[in-house]
């Protein structure tokens, strides 16, 4: 099925091509057979190309056999082990998407190219209302690649794509069903996607259910204390149910059509508190795509969206917070031909959205009802420059808060990036992008006011923040044909303005936020701080049959520049795997190991001790008539280590899962 083509504005990867392997990259395309692993299409970019081919935009795709061997319980398991990306691991029910040191609201959660419009960003304990189980494939688009999807997402940009309003016809039913089981928590898993066609309107269907129970982990609970040691880890258990449906007419002229979907997800939170989380959402969408609609263009697209979220954050005795967010998004796209040798796409976004975070007993709220309004204007270009590849986009941002009972902030935001790259030969390139980029406070950075169970804290913004100034360099080599492939990416972000949440471990109160002894208290901060790291990997026969291979390796440092690391820092990481497929038969065996981690912000106090997490998997699959059969085997944490990840609050308290055998069986039709 053809992916959508959604925006993504325009970074830098370079392909770097050893010249003694280009005959042999010539030979082996030639002899690509059956069992060969068909490229993707990255739908999050504004050049539609597939992955290899992405020199101007850094991305990663997840699709086929390689996402459903990774789908974990949360997007942020699923992502883990990508290049420069970790998870906040709050638990199997949320988990999310770390990249490059940064969290929260400064990486953004896309679903088919449009906002999840969650409240992921606002904490760890929330999970992002997407579900991996029934996507086509997931996007992930680092540094200043994801800037004109929000001027907020310095760190980069998780787009996780189902398809839910179908672009072509089938000639006939499509679809995918898949039932699996883990041991680690006793997990049941079942999940569909079906599509289909009559006359000019095309179809879509999907649904996804899951039930575990608390998991397993490998000794103790709480780090280095023998006695929490204990077979299970409380409040781990997760039930999460998801349905959608959309279709669209679809002529020679393009496609519109709508979707709608609904999601509950209930699961626990492993604090020592022990609260549960009951998310509900409600989405509505429309998308359409006109070829052609003035001479001059390409096409012309315009999307809308409508998003009804809720949690509540429970405790012994019932709810203890409310969260709402009602969203609405649209976004307007004309992409027009050549002219001067330039190509792009320019358009508008606006995003109308009224969020709160209510104290259920009466107490002080977390967050008042604020009501924003975001208007904005971009452009993405490409275009070559004698040997050149040039690439350049530019945003501009409005975003007004108004709260009930406190300051209304307005904020103009502006960003834009400029890149360049030089194919010096035949496969080779080399280049640098810069960016700039403004961030708005986010709403809890601006107006929290109350406690915040699920994560021990009591809350306080401070209205007065100033905007986050953003500056970036990155330079970046790869290698991107051949049986061999390699990249690898420097880069350093300066950020005036940093926001951050200062916890204070010897300031506690109560759930009113008077002294007591409950409740630690988190004040949102500004200062100076920068992020440098650097990522590398090489790949071997990653597209074909026979045996294949990976090796990676990633590092990150997040610092202010007044002295001390910025909080929940990601740990140096080295990785290698090894694949083999051949006729039906597909297996590979993977091991990462992440160093111990003491950089430690001034509220952290304990360091994250060094883990190996050692992966395996094993499939067949049967042809019956026209249905493929494939029965697989997912081993997770084979050698049961021990492991706590950096970036998570829970890191003292709650490991990962223990050794996991996931069994299950797929068929495709």
């Amino acid at each position: 099925m053809n992916t959508q083509r959604t925006l993504l504005a325009s970074a830098i990867l370079l392909s770097f091509n050893a010249p003694a392997l280009a005959q042999t990259t010539e030979t082996h395309d030639a002899h690509l057979h059956k069992d060969a692993v068909p490229q993707v299409l990255v739908t999050a970019s504004p050049f539609r190309s597939a992955e290899g081919d992405q020199i101007l935009t850094p991305a990663k795709v997840l699709a086929g056999d390689e996402l459903r061997d990774k789908t974990g319980s949360s997007i942020g398991e699923t992502l883990s082990q990508e290049l420069g990306v970790s998870a906040s691991a709050f638990g199997a029910g949320a988990s999310r998407p770390v990249i490059r040191g940064l969290e929260g609201s400064r990486v953004k959660m896309l679903e088919n190219g449009m906002a999840t419009n969650d409240v992921s960003g606002l904490s760890n304990d929330h999970a992002v209302a997407s579900e991996g189980a029934v996507a086509r494939q997931i996007e992930i688009l680092r540094g200043p690649a994801a800037l004109l999807y929000g001027s907020g997402a310095i760190g980069g940009l998780v787009n996780i794509v189902n398809e839910r309003i179908p672009t072509t016809l089938e000639p006939k039913p499509t679809g995918q069903v898949e039932a699996r089981y883990g041991t680690v928590d006793n997990s049941r898993n079942g999940s569909a996607s079906v599509d289909g066609a009559s006359g000019h309107v095309a179809l879509h269907v999907d649904a996804n259910w899951r039930e575990t129970n608390d998991y397993k982990i490998p000794g103790n609970r709480v780090l280095d204390d023998a006695s929490t040691n204990m077979k299970r880890l409380p409040n781990s258990e997760t039930e999460a149910k998801e349905l959608g449906v959309g279709a669209s007419w679809v002529d020679d002229w393009g496609y519109a059509g709508l979707s709608a979907s609904h999601q509950s997800n209930l699961y626990g939170i492993p604090s020592l508190e022990g609260s549960r989380i009951d998310q509900k959402q409600d989405r509505y969408d429309f998308d359409s795509l006109v070829k052609a609609p003035l001479a001059g263009f390409e096409s012309f697209r315009f999307k809308a969206g409508y998003t009804d979220y809720q949690h509540a954050e429970l405790g012994e005795d019932g709810p203890e917070v409310l969260f709402a967010n009602r969203s609405l998004e649209t976004r307007a796209e004309l992409a027009h031909a050549p002219v001067a040798g330039l190509h792009g796409t320019f358009g508008v976004q606006t995003e109308n959205t009224h969020f709160s975070a209510l104290n259920a007993e009466g107490g002080p709220d977390t967050v008042p009802v604020t009501h924003s309004k975001t208007a904005a204007a971009f452009i993405v270009e490409e275009a070559n420059a004698g040997p050149l590849r040039l690439s350049a986009g530019l945003r501009y941002e409005n975003v007004e808060r108004d709260p009930v009972g406190n300051l209304k902030r307005s904020f103009d935001l502006g960003s834009g990036s400029f890149g360049a790259a030089w194919p010096f030969a035949p496969g080779y390139s080399v280049g640098a992008t810069v960016s700039y980029a403004q961030r708005a406070p986010a709403i809890e950075e601006l107006y929290s006011g109350g406690p915040h169970d699920a994560t021990a804290t009591f809350d306080i913004g401070n209205p007065d923040l100033d905007k986050e100034i953003s500056r970036n360099i990155e330079l970046s080599v790869a290698k991107t044909t051949g049986l061999v492939r390699w990249k690898a990416n420097a880069y350093r972000n300066n950020v005036s303005n940093f926001i951050y949440g200062r916890i204070d471990n010897d300031a506690l109160v109560d759930e009113e936020g008077n002294p007591g002894d409950e409740l630690r208290t988190r004040i949102f901060e500004q200062a100076d701080a920068h992020v440098r790291g650097a990522e590398a990997e090489v790949t071997y026969n990653q597209t074909g049959a026979g045996w294949s291979g990976r090796l990676f390796a990633d590092t990150s440092r997040g610092k202010l520049d007044a002295g001390g690391s910025l909080p929940l820092q990601p740990a140096d990481r080295i990785g290698a795997s090894v694949g083999y497929r051949q006729g039906d038969w597909r297996g590979g065996l993977s091991l990462v190991h992440a160093r111990g981690q003491d950089r430690l912000a001034a509220s952290e106090t304990t360091a994250t001790p060094a883990y190996n997490q050692l992966n395996a998997n094993v499939s067949y699959t049967q042809h019956l008539a026209s249905t493929d059969l494939t029965w697989f085997l997912l081993a997770k944490n084979l050698l049961n280590d021990d492991i706590r990840v950096s970036t998570s609050v829970l890191k003292d308290i709650a490991p990962l899962p223990g050794r996991n055998f996931v069994f299950g069986v797929r068929a495709k039709f």
